[in-house]
């Protein structure tokens, strides 16, 4: 008998999921509550922890072909002096491979065409999930009405204000703000560019090649939640406008409409487990992080990866599967999200002009194999054999 599972979420955890369970034998479902399947938002800096689970997924090669391979340039101050250069040759010896820069939405359709149209389901808002011993039960809603699904497996890949996560664990905290905005956009932006941030005081500005004459762009500021302007690039050129070249000339290039703003949110209290019966946690569901480390997709993704190495051999023995799966992925991912919170707090929250003064000395006395070593640490991963 096939072993069928339903993922819920159609984002890039989600289908990550649903291809590698496809790609190990699974009848797969994905539910998505929006009316279509697309991925909202600008650009993505994949370390090679990211590009290797990629890799293992099959779409390593098309995404290098439509991405830009990252020549990491390191950290600047507000004014272009730069604070911790990185060695791009060196980065590749130790870690195997470069990042990779793309734009969500390139990615998200490489994960969509890589898996079968039948399987993907939208207008469809999941409304209950239950676990039982042999099976488990997902009721969704679509415009004709309600619907059920019987499966194996379900895996909760619904993001930070997850339902499935809401149901299944009720007692558990939920996200809080972390305390900084941000706004994103990728444009059409030719000349080179290093892929870089800079640090002011409370604010941060970076940058990343995505390919095809394109750019990511995001700036980050503290401030109190739920903040918005009638203009987004207006109140942005008011913060990083007399900022170092080339981010005045971005700011220009940009259309005003492409700007995203969102406030940052994250899980402060890490879940006991990713697993409840025959239901798994998965991306932003289990593990909503800051973005400070560029760890967000790249933690959902392997995620994936590990979920469908161990259900490998079916539903025949998941219960052992999905215990394998938690204890792999959950100290690494918690593990991830903690140093992602410190580097926020550290890096763009810092504020003290004191503190920030201190940090920027350190940054610079720092040997760059020992700056590369720690920023390399979280993206060693190798994705489980076969």
């Amino acid at each position: 008998m096939d072993s069928d599972a339903v993922v819920v979420g159609g984002g890039i955890g989600g289908l990550s999921a649903a291809l590698a369970l496809h790609r190990h034998g699974w009848r797969v479902t994905v539910l998505e509550r929006a009316p279509e399947l697309r991925e909202v938002g600008a650009g993505l800096s994949l370390m090679a922890n990211a590009v290797r689970a990629l890799d293992a997924l099959g779409l390593g090669p098309a995404l290098r072909r439509s991405g830009h391979g990252e020549a990491p340039g390191g950290i600047r101050n507000r004014h272009g002096r730069w604070l911790s250069r990185v060695d791009a040759t060196e980065m590749v010896r130790q870690l195997g491979t470069t990042a990779l820069g793309v734009h969500r939405a390139t990615l998200h359709r490489t994960l969509r065409e890589a898996l079968p149209a039948s399987s993907l389901h939208t207008d469809a808002a999941v409304e209950h999930v239950e676990s039982g011993p042999d099976r488990a039960e997902v009721r969704f809603r679509r415009q004709d009405g309600v619907h059920s699904l019987s499966a194996d497996l379900v895996v909760g890949a619904d993001g930070l204000r997850s339902r499935v996560r809401a149901q299944l664990w009720p007692h558990h905290a939920g996200p809080v703000y972390a305390g900084s905005t941000t706004w994103r956009a990728a444009i059409a932006f030719p000349d080179p560019v290093p892929a870089a941030i800079s640090w002011g005081r409370g604010a941060e500005f970076g940058m990343v090649p995505i390919g095809d004459g394109q750019l990511y762009w995001y700036g980050a500021l503290n401030a109190p939640p739920g903040g918005h302007a009638p203009d987004e690039l207006t109140a942005l050129r008011e913060h990083f406008g007399d900022w170092h070249d080339p981010i005045p000339a971005l700011l220009a290039a940009t259309p005003p409409d492409v700007v995203l703003r969102n406030d940052i949110h994250y899980l402060p209290v890490p879940l006991p487990s990713y697993v409840r019966g025959r239901v798994a946690l998965l991306g932003d569901a289990a593990h909503a992080m800051t973005p400070n480390l560029g760890q967000g997709a790249g933690q959902a993704i392997e995620d994936a990866v590990v979920l469908g190495a161990v259900c490998a051999g079916g539903a025949e023995g998941l219960p052992a599967a999905l215990a394998a799966y938690d204890e792999q992925r959950r100290p690494r991912s918690q593990a991830v999200a903690r140093a992602s919170l410190t580097a926020g707090r550290f890096g763009q929250q810092l504020h003290h002009p004191l503190a920030v003064a201190m940090r920027d000395t350190a940054l610079r006395l720092t040997p760059g194999r020992v700056a590369l070593r720690s920023m390399a640490r979280y993206a060693d991963w190798r994705p489980p054999a076969g």
